[in-house]
């Protein structure tokens, strides 16, 4: 069978040359007769894939020497207790909470101590971005905390917030390598590789060197110290290897096509294919306010649940995959990362005007 247009937000489309490339290596990486999946990750083969990973890496961000970069295991979830229980030295931290997965790293790290929500969209839905020019920073807050792009809610944060000097710590999942980034406004960023980098299991951690310190909470366990990954070059305990193999060959190819501004440039060519049929449409509508859109995940109803779920299937008939909205938020959304081709986002916008001209009441 041919490939679908798969519109997933994650685990999500990988780039087809990554794709044929692992699997031209499946049985024996570049003459070593084994696997990457079969290999001990302290071979000096599986180090040099590890090495070389995080080199692209740091070239791709222009990542500062005085960041470190680490290849962790655990979902972005585990970050959620994670982050307190390194960071959170005065027990205290602030949050802004712009949709599902800030306002479960909110209440994880109230586990910890005491975590301010200092600015929220909730009011609207998590339709927007809030402004976060002036906000209440606690004076004792350790970081300030924002999931900078909504993977459920399609929402972007276009400035960072004031943190008043405060560290910022942002969870980038869904817009990692998206665009260029200056990584010195951040104290740390990260995300799970399944939505635009590599397959689920992996995620990656850029942190301040001086965030990583023995000074952890009481009770750390070993594993969920940045410390202990830090200090064995993410390589304390078997890594997910598999993953950060095929997160190296995504690197690569990012290189190749010349890098996050030509990322950025492609993606919003392809954001404003699909936005502008949105805000000409008499069918569908975006859920986002324009000025707060993403770039990667653009949600989009009918307004009528039974049209929605007729959308969505015929859709995936036509081989438009993995359309349907988030379960807390029902419509549609597409999931544009950078290994979606502008031909897929064409795809989609061509089948929702014939879905709108014979639909249409």
């Amino acid at each position: 069978m041919s490939r679908v247009y798969n519109f997933s937000a994650g685990p999500a489309v990988l780039p087809e040359e990554v794709l044929k490339e692992a699997a031209e290596e499946m049985l024996d990486y570049r003459g070593c007769g084994m696997s990457v999946m079969e290999m001990s990750h302290r071979s000096k083969v599986y180090d040099t894939i590890i090495k070389e990973a995080e080199q692209d890496l740091r070239d791709l961000m222009n990542i500062p020497d005085n960041y470190k970069v680490l290849f962790l295991q655990g979902g972005a979830s585990q970050q959620f207790a994670m982050i307190p229980m390194n960071l959170m030295k005065n027990r205290t931290a602030d949050y802004i909470v712009t949709g599902q997965w800030a306002k479960k790293a909110y209440q994880e790290a109230q586990k910890y101590g005491r975590a301010n929500c200092v600015a929220s969209s909730a009011d609207k839905t998590f339709s927007y971005i809030p402004d976060c020019s002036d906000l209440p920073i606690d004076e004792k807050a350790d970081y300030v905390y924002i999931c900078e792009n909504n993977t459920i809610y399609g929402t972007k944060f276009k400035t960072l917030p004031d943190t008043k000097g405060k560290p910022l710590v942002a969870d980038i999942s869904s817009c990692f390598l998206s665009e260029p980034v200056d990584v010195a406004k951040y104290g740390m960023l990260y995300g799970g590789a399944q939505k635009n980098i590599g397959p689920a299991g992996v995620v990656i951690a850029v942190i301040r060197e001086d965030l990583i310190t023995e000074d952890v909470l009481p009770g750390t366990p070993t594993m969920l110290t940045y410390k202990t990954h830090a200090d064995a070059e993410s390589l304390y305990n078997t890594p997910p290897c598999y993953g950060i193999y095929i997160c190296g060959k995504v690197f690569k190819w990012l290189k190749k096509m010349g890098g996050l501004e030509v990322m950025k440039a492609r993606n919003e060519e392809k954001a404003k294919l699909l936005y502008d049929y949105l805000d000409s449409s008499k069918m569908f509508s975006g859920t986002v306010e324009k000025e707060s859109r993403s770039l990667m995940n653009v949600p989009f109803v009918t307004g009528d649940a039974e049209l929605d779920a007729k959308f969505v299937k015929e859709a995936k008939a036509a081989g438009l995959e993995n359309l349907k909205g988030h379960r807390t938020v029902g419509g549609m959304r597409a999931s544009i990362y950078n290994a979606m081709p502008k031909a897929g986002v064409e795809a989609l916008v061509d089948f929702m005007r014939n879905f709108e001209e014979e639909n249409l009441k």
